[in-house]
């Protein structure tokens, strides 16, 4: 038997640093110390009797064989998840899930998707990250996220992917303002106001800059923001128009906060997906994103109309 040669936490620090290229950073992420890591390692390479990567100047290289094997153990480790999940025991399951969201999903269903993933998995540890989409799709290339909860377009590739909505776009304004507009605007009464919305580089953005660039209604002043929790603030306040997914503003349209103001066209629907790297994550990532899914799915209307605005 060989059981007692090597452990899966010598596989887990192989497959760490692999992925992270780097000794601290695989630490930071096992909640270990680099030493501890170096000794995982070096455990391993002596008891295989192989090198399994060159480490040069703070640069990691895996050897020949350490690829070879980085494989085998993704394997083994998946193998020792499958037992676990077979003994219907997912509470054994002790790891860090880091999860990056847009602010689409952090101010819509993201609490019940985290409480049924703590339910799921209760020693699951979720490290949080929210960010503008494209942000997003940098670090989960850089495996510096594990699953992603993210709006399209994707502009790198990801092994797994699972839709999980679509919002569509409505264009609002505080009541005060919204009667000064009147009730059947065209673009240039409303674009005598500013527009607040997404961040340059979203898909809105650039949308109603397409748009506007080809029309002969006056320029839009178009004032882009990071936070669209941000930008809801200033339209209450009566600072501007603004096209938001209709899903943010349900809470504040139902209480009267806001008004929808008619408008021919908008930017094109919202589209959010669940991404990850399906051929290194463990399976509790793919477990995530399909929860994820369920909790999107399930969040109807009157959730929506629930949400408290800013």
């Amino acid at each position: 038997m060989i059981g007692n040669l090597f452990t899966l936490k010598q596989l887990e620090a192989l497959i760490w640093v692999a992925d992270l290229g780097s000794f601290r950073r695989a630490a930071a992420h096992l909640n270990t110390t680099q030493p501890n890591i170096s000794a995982r390692i070096s455990g391993l390479e002596a008891t295989l009797g192989v090198t399994l990567m060159q480490r040069d100047a703070g640069s990691i290289r895996l050897t020949e064989k350490g690829t070879a094997l980085l494989a085998q153990a993704r394997r083994v480790l998946r193998e020792a998840e499958a037992l676990v999940e077979t003994a219907a025991r997912p509470d054994l399951i002790d790891d860090s899930l880091r999860l990056g969201v847009t602010e689409v999903v952090a101010s819509t269903w993201l609490r019940p998707f985290l409480r049924a993933l703590a339910e799921v998995y209760p020693n699951l540890t979720v490290e949080l990250t929210v960010d503008l989409s494209r942000d997003l799709d940098q670090e989960l290339a850089a495996h510096a996220l594990d699953l992603t909860l993210q709006t399209a377009p994707f502009s790198t590739p990801a092994g797994g992917q699972l839709d999980l909505a679509t919002y569509d776009y409505i264009w609002v304004a505080a009541p005060e303002l919204a009667a000064q507009i009147g009730p059947a605007p065209d673009f240039a009464a409303m674009l005598r106001h500013p527009v607040l919305g997404h961040a340059r580089h979203t898909q809105a953005h650039s949308d109603l800059i397409r748009h506007f660039d080809g029309t002969t209604a006056p320029k839009a002043r178009l004032v882009p923001s990071s936070s669209l929790s941000a930008a809801m603030n200033m339209v209450l306040d009566g600072m501007g128009v603004a096209v938001m997914p209709r899903v943010m503003v349900a809470g504040a349209l139902a209480d009267g906060a806001l008004q929808t103001l008619p408008a021919a066209w908008h930017p094109r629907p919202l589209q959010v997906a669940a991404r990850y790297h399906a051929d290194r994550t463990p399976a509790y990532v793919a477990r995530a994103a399909e929860l994820a899914r369920d909790c999107a799915r399930s969040f109807d209307v009157e959730d929506r109309k629930n949400l408290s605005h800013p």
